[in-house]
């Protein structure tokens, strides 16, 4: 009876003990924390010279790794592994909308999904194209795009995170 009660308590949902769901949930709480302060600094800072404007793509380059990390986490605890390695940051990006009955639920809304991919896009090109120079037009507009719908994917990281301690509590 005693090992019936401790194999109830340690699983949680979807086959995940409830130590997983406590550990990812404070891994989203520090990413967050980084994704905020990144966001935050680059609030004030305009794509005025060459330099502003590549130092405003680094950081939308690590918000974006920031939130990947993120991603990773989440897959890795649901056991939800990308197979493909060719397409695996979007391959990674479009699990975050699914909802896996059973498993877990969307991770991201339609609408933060958007945004987030156009900032993968971002990264990928800033990553991979070494003689491209940024357009500080470009790197204006994903900026301004990231701050305005900031919020919202917050808001979709903030209601997973919700489930989380709704599942860690049972």
């Amino acid at each position: 009876m005693q090992i019936r009660r401790s194999y109830q308590a340690a699983w949680a949902y979807g086959g995940v003990k409830k130590e997983s769901l406590a550990l990812l949930l404070g891994f989203v709480s520090n990413q967050k924390a980084e994704i905020d302060k990144l966001c935050e600094e680059i609030k004030g800072i305009k794509p005025e010279n060459k330099e502003n404007t590549v130092y405003i793509g680094y950081c939308l380059h690590n918000v974006y790794c920031a939130f990947e990390d993120l991603f990773k986490e989440v897959a890795r605890t649901f056991e939800n592994q990308i197979e493909d390695v060719a397409r695996y940051h979007r391959d990674l990006l479009k699990r975050m909308i699914l909802d896996v009955p059973g498993i877990r639920p969307p991770l991201l809304s339609r609408d933060s999904f958007r945004v987030l991919d156009e900032l993968r896009r971002f990264r990928h090109m800033f990553r991979h194209a070494y003689t491209y120079e940024l357009e500080s037009q470009k790197v204006n507009d994903l900026q301004l795009c990231l701050l305005a719908e900031y919020r919202t994917v917050i808001a979709d990281i903030e209601v997973f995170t919700g489930f989380l301690r709704s599942k860690i509590r049972e």
